[in-house]
């Protein structure tokens, strides 16, 4: 008979094998590359490869343009993320609603641009945002209230783009929550409306409780899909204006695919890698601090 230490490796083996093979080797390249100078000319010839060591990292923390890079990511996670949480739990709420009615429209309807092309709606959007024809200047002029460049100015461009990717992906994170509160047991709001509990009591002490651990997968996934912020820029803003919207992944595509400069954009990947890493296992940290406590 086989031993149950053994028995447990034998059934994961199948999915350790997986990880190993689309994530570990992955990495591990990404970072034999990061330390070297491979460039389009080992592409031709491998003699022309050369070890840099630690050069390519030293070359980027000493790059301003990979620091604006990283604020602007950062920018997009700290203020995407909680936007896209809260407008995902608000509809998940209202989908679970009692006084909600043809809830499979909704849903479908909400959950649409989750599974829409990133190119063609962002062809819209931009449409809509457009400083002379937009649908968004033309509302704003009815309140009096100038036109905004809103792709064309430094200080709107990321901020459309949130409001843009927010309402893309909010939809995913909602059918997560709405999965999570049909999981929560009646009794407890029955409970709590016995004890007097208001509306936003009941949401306080009951729903947001009980949604700690989907809240905690979801604020996980949502933080490391915006942290490879690419396609909404790439396509909308192309990195500009004045690099206002130049991600850290956007940076790391135009060093490896725009200037051949592949061993740069690795060391690019692998910074971005420990740093999602490094969020992730802090929100694990404060989720396991606070369960604890």
């Amino acid at each position: 008979m086989m031993k149950p230490s053994l028995a447990g490796w034998a059934f994961a083996a199948p999915a350790l094998s997986v990880i190993l093979l689309f994530f570990a080797l992955p990495v591990l390249a990404a970072f034999a590359l990061s330390v070297t100078d491979f460039d389009i000319y080992a592409l031709s010839d491998l003699r022309n490869l050369r070890f840099v060591g630690l050069d390519n990292y030293i070359g980027l923390l000493t790059n301003p343009l990979f620091w604006k890079a990283l604020g602007n990511t950062l920018y997009f996670v700290v203020a995407g993320v909680p936007l896209s949480i809260v407008a995902s739990l608000a509809a998940a709420l209202l989908l679970h609603s009692k006084l909600a009615r043809v809830k499979p429209f909704f849903r479908t309807a909400l959950f649409a641009p989750v599974v829409t092309t990133v190119v063609a709606v962002a062809v819209i959007w931009r449409y809509l945002f457009h400083t002379r024809y937009g649908v968004a200047n033309w509302l704003l002029s009815h309140v009096g209230i100038d036109p905004i460049d809103w792709l064309g100015d430094p200080d709107w461009a990321m901020p459309t783009i949130i409001l843009f990717a927010v309402w893309k992906n909010f939809g995913y994170n909602m059918i997560i929550f709405l999965a999570g509160l049909q999981a929560i047991p009646e009794d407890l709001y029955e409970a709590a409306r016995i004890d007097g509990a208001s509306w936003w009591r009941q949401f306080v002490h009951v729903t947001l409780p009980m949604l700690g651990p989907v809240m905690l997968l979801v604020s996980i996934l949502t933080m490391a899909g915006y942290f490879q912020l690419f396609a909404e820029p790439y396509v909308m803003t192309l990195g500009g204006p004045l690099q206002s919207t130049v991600s850290v992944l956007y940076l790391m595509y135009e060093e490896g695919f725009r200037w051949w400069n592949l061993g740069n954009a690795s060391a690019v990947a692998f910074l971005l890698f420990l740093l999602m890493t490094a969020a992730t296992s802090g929100l694990l940290w404060i989720a396991r601090r606070k369960g604890a406590e």
